[in-house]
Order: C-alpha cells, then structure tokens, then sequence
C-alpha cells in the first residue's frame, strides 16, 4: 500500500476529478448524512410511453442519490422531485416536505438544480439573475430570481448547520440549442461565483469534465428523455467519485468531519 493511492502527492497534481472511479464511494463515506437538493434527475425519474402517452415515474431507490447511499453506507435523503425549480423549492416544495426540519439537517448537501429553471428563463416566467441577487446578510432580502433563489437553499441550510460542506453541479454538455447553452453556460459561472462567495462549497463541474451526452451516450443510458437506471448508476460513480477527488485535494477542510452536527470540535485543527 502506498499512502499516495489515498492523498495527492507532488508528482499527481495534474490528477483531473473523473480520471478513475472509486470503489464503494471513496472518501464519500466519511459523511454519515447527505441530503440531494434536485429535479428529475435526481429522483431516479423514469420516461415511460404507453399508447403514445408519455408518463414520468420518481422511482428514488434508484436515483444517484441512492446508489452513492449503498456505495459509501451512508444515509441519504432525496429533497427532489421530478420539475423541480430552485423558486418551487424555496416558496413551497421544501417547507411542505418538512425539509428545513432539525431532524433532516446533513454533513453535506448536494445541489443540483437548473434544468428547469433554464426552461423558466427561455419562457420569461423568471429572470436568470446573478450572484449579486444574493443578500449575503439576510437570505429574505435575496432577489426573486434563479440566482436569488437558488442562494437562498445555500443559505438557509448553512444557517441550519454552518459547518456542513456544500457541492454545487454544474450541468453536463450535451447537444442543446443556443439559448439554452448560453444559459447552461451561465448557470456553470454563477455556481462557481456561489463557490467564491459562500464558505464550505466545492463545484463539481460536470460541465467541463463528464463525457458529452450525444446520441451515443444517450443511446445507452437513456430511456426517452430520462437517464436510464444504468444512467443514474454511472452518475453516481461520477459524483461519489468527484466529491472523493475533492476531498483528497482539501484534506484540512474535511478533518474536523466527524464533529458536524455534535457540540465538539478540536480548536488545533481546522475548522
């Protein structure tokens, strides 16, 4: 065993995050509880058509979400649902789910929500915005767009527990339209500018390093317009994965792990 397998050593600093899977979840696995704030796609969501009508199932056992759970034995809960928007979220779905509850608090929250705002954009039903929109001293006074809403799920939760880690997804290339790239490319600096802005938050950029999901890729982890359930399995590598690589790359902001969600800490270490 060498102990540069586990950590980042000078010679493997060029490592990129998706370079090689990890087994049973990595470094995932140091968190006991992981909440996944999304859409559809995390959901497990299914397309099925039948007569020509097309049905959309949330099947959560099998969502990434779900299989990162089995990888890593930890706990995960799916604060998702299939058309999911970060202004849904905030202005009704999470409060009606009971997910700003004390017993649902996490060690790490994932977000992974755009989709569907893009498609509000492209309809004018709401503003884009920016990381300006965030009021960084009281989450209430945010502006009531994409950027102010999805900053406030941030913050809210941070309130809840300031020590928990945050992972904020990028979405992956695939062969959009114009306006919709523009708008997924935009939606890629705003997390990064969140990532800037709001302490304990990482990127996971699938936009820039998960395979292009073309006709090929679609061809095989696709049914309709959803992943198939070898599609969620193959995200959840890619997350549990990316999270392990980011984890290996900040080890001092991941020590003190364990004390999330206890009265403990250790003032010797970083916090």
């Amino acid at each position: 065993m060498r102990l540069c397998d586990f950590l980042t050593p000078n010679e493997n600093q060029k490592e990129k995050p998706l370079e090689r899977f990890v087994p049973n979840g990595g470094f995932c696995g140091i968190f006991r509880k992981i909440a996944c704030i999304g859409d559809s796609l995390s959901s497990g969501e299914f397309e099925s058509l039948i007569n020509g009508v097309k049905g959309y199932h949330d099947y959560y056992d099998y969502s990434w979400g779900q299989f990162l759970a089995r990888d890593a034995g930890c706990t995960v809960y799916n604060f998702s649902r299939g058309g999911m928007t970060a202004k849904e979220y905030c202005t009704g779905f999470a409060d009606s789910q009971n997910f700003w509850s004390p017993e649902y608090i996490a060690q790490a929250y994932i977000l992974a929500l755009g989709v569907n705002d893009v498609s509000t954009v492209l309809n004018g039903e709401i503003d884009f915005g920016s990381a300006e929109d965030a009021n960084l001293e009281d989450y209430k006074n945010n502006k009531p767009t994409f950027a102010g809403y999805y900053a406030q799920i941030i913050q809210r939760y941070q309130k809840m527990q300031p020590k928990a880690k945050f992972f904020l997804m990028t979405m992956p290339r695939s062969e959009e339209e114009p306006k919709r790239k523009e708008l997924y490319d935009a939606h890629a600096v705003l997390v990064n500018d969140f990532s800037q802005i709001f302490e304990h938050c990482y990127v996971l950029d699938f936009r820039k390093y998960v395979p292009l999901y073309d006709s090929e890729f679609r061809k095989n982890f696709y049914v309709g317009g959803h992943l198939s359930a070898a599609g969620y399995r193959l995200t959840a590598w890619m997350v549990e994965t990316y999270i392990d690589y980011i984890i290996r790359h900040h080890q001092e902001d991941f020590k003190q792990i364990g004390f999330v969600g206890t009265a403990y800490y250790n003032e010797s270490e970083p916090w």
